[in-house]
């Protein structure tokens, strides 16, 4: 590496670079979920059903996933400002194209191209942060980074309940575009590119670009559409995962292969990199899955609005700004490896507690669930983050945080699906056991039956009328325990996946972050 390399710095405050940089990434990163909640608006305002407004998700997600991968690559063509740019402007336009569609093919279209452009924030984002901080002052500066990691994809549900119920679905998108206009203007003052990230000719792997699109896209289908289409007994679901299945191991082989591969794979052969992976891929699991237990518990099974529903994440987003200076303090005298044990340690144990659920929890008590489960992750994000990249040449950093970022967000999708589909089999084989005790011969099911039957003609019903009423009410509570069981299964999985990553964080070198020098002038 050249002497000028070596002494290069950026000209402005690092802090305000770091900000403002995370701002477009907590942006992008705030549109994977803010969406969600808007779903069924959409649906009715576009005239459509609410599986067809799905699409506006899904293909946010495909585009979004196949651009994470080659974002490195794209950025080393385009120089990684001019890219970072490029991925602003046009977010922000598409942005404002989503909120003013007037259908949902016109939506679909508009999430796709924001997909495309906003998955090229994230990664390039902590190539960023990677460059703009030395090595001893990164742990700070990530702990930024996880604002728009762990919090926004938090705080999205609640926001987007809010605008919903109080404004219209538009806004949703329409709140892009200040954010936007301002993240652009900002970065254009505040940024420029060390010597390494300049712009500089990449021959185009048309190949390996061919087979990630079509293996990384085909995977997000499945993972986005499976719960609805009955996974593999759909026909659909089978033919995209077999097309998934040919496109991610042909990929993996041109990659390994090819001698200027659109991905550089050998930057895994770095060990604390490698492991750095498998810790945040076991994070965003957790974090992602949990992310949607939460609400859709609240709102499928105890009744809440969208709005209380959000309500319930928000204290967990607090907790992990509060924790994270306590983290980077830490982090100066405790080995990183040691502190992501123990962020995995506080998870399981959190979801043990989760798991005691039952279907009269107060709303005050979903908030200290989910704000236990928040506190295990304010240990993980940063530690993680800074132990990965501690070793990794500025050279291929484009690629692996590309790498770093695709296995967070493919695993976190992993997460969904796997939770949601798991409450749904869970809840029949629940089902399948209650109804066994479901007789009149079971003179539990017979006292609650004639109490329920006795309120009802208190109300005026007689007859076969409070019979069936009293029959209905009693299934209504057979089906609120048995997903209630389903949803304490879950949490236990959530917890022995947490406790399963705590021998494996040891896998980390035996390392902790020096103490930062003093802080440079600005």
């Amino acid at each position: 590496m050249s002497a000028t390399e070596t002494a290069w710095r950026p000209r402005h405050n690092p802090w305000l670079i770091a900000v403002v940089v995370t701002l477009a990434a907590f942006m992008e990163v705030l549109d994977t979920t803010i969406v969600n909640v808007s779903l069924p608006h959409i649906a009715g305002s576009l005239s459509s059903s609410y599986d067809n407004a799905t699409w506006a998700l899904t293909s946010y997600l495909i585009a979004n996933g196949i651009v994470l991968t080659v974002s490195g690559w794209i950025g080393s063509r385009l120089g990684r400002k001019r890219y970072f740019m490029i991925c602003i402007i046009m977010f922000t336009v598409t942005s404002l194209l989503c909120g003013l569609s007037q259908n949902l093919p016109q939506l679909i279209v508009f999430r796709l191209f924001q997909g495309l452009f906003g998955g090229g924030l994230q990664p390039n984002q902590q190539s960023i942060i990677l460059d703009t901080f030395p090595p001893a002052r990164r742990g700070a500066a990530f702990g930024i980074t996880a604002i728009a990691t762990i919090v926004a994809p938090i705080l999205g549900p609640t926001l987007g309940g809010i605008i919903t119920d109080d404004l219209t679905w538009r806004w949703v998108f329409f709140l892009n575009v200040p954010v936007g206009i301002f993240a652009t203007f900002a970065i254009a003052a505040l940024l420029e590119d060390p010597p390494w990230a300049k712009a500089r000719h990449r021959s185009t792997d048309f190949v390996g670009l061919s087979l990630i699109t079509l293996g990384l896209g085909s995977l997000q289908i499945v993972l986005d559409r499976g719960e609805d289409a009955d996974w593999f007994g759909s026909p659909f679901i089978r033919v995209m995962a077999l097309v998934a299945a040919i496109g991610l191991i042909g990929a993996v082989t041109w990659l390994l292969w090819a001698k200027r591969p659109v991905v550089n794979l050998f930057v895994l052969g770095n060990r604390d990199f490698a492991v750095g992976c498998l810790m945040i891929s076991v994070m965003a699991m957790v974090l992602y899955s949990s992310a949607v237990l939460i609400p859709q518990l609240s709102q499928q099974i105890l009744g809440y609005d969208a709005t209380h529903s959000g309500l319930i994440l928000s204290p967990g987003g607090l907790a992990v700004v509060l924790l994270i200076p306590l983290v980077g303090r830490l982090m100066k005298v405790v080995q990183t490896r040691f502190l992501v044990a123990t962020g995995f340690a506080i998870m399981g144990f959190a979801f043990i507690y989760s798991s005691h659920v039952s279907p009269n929890v107060s709303f005050a008590t979903l908030v200290w669930m989910r704000a236990a489960q928040a506190a295990g992750l304010a240990f993980l994000f940063v530690p993680i983050s800074t132990a990965a990249y501690a070793t990794m040449p500025r050279e291929i950093q484009g690629d692996a945080t590309a790498l770093f970022t695709l296995f967070r967000n493919l695993f976190g999708s992993i997460g969904i699906s796997i939770s949601t589909a798991l409450v749904t089999v869970r809840t029949q084989v629940h089902s399948a056991y209650l109804s066994q005790h479901d007789t009149p011969l079971n003179t539990p099911f017979r006292v609650l039956q004639n109490q329920y039957k006795h309120v009802i003609q208190g109300l005026g019903q007689v007859g076969a009328a409070a019979q069936n009423l009293a029959l209905g009410r009693l299934y209504q509570v057979f089906r609120t325990q048995a997903s209630m069981l389903a949803f304490a299964d879950v949490f236990r999985l959530c917890a022995i996946l947490a406790f399963a990553a705590v021998p494996l964080a040891l896998l980390f070198s035996a390392t902790k972050r020096r103490a930062a020098p003093a802080p440079e002038a600005a």
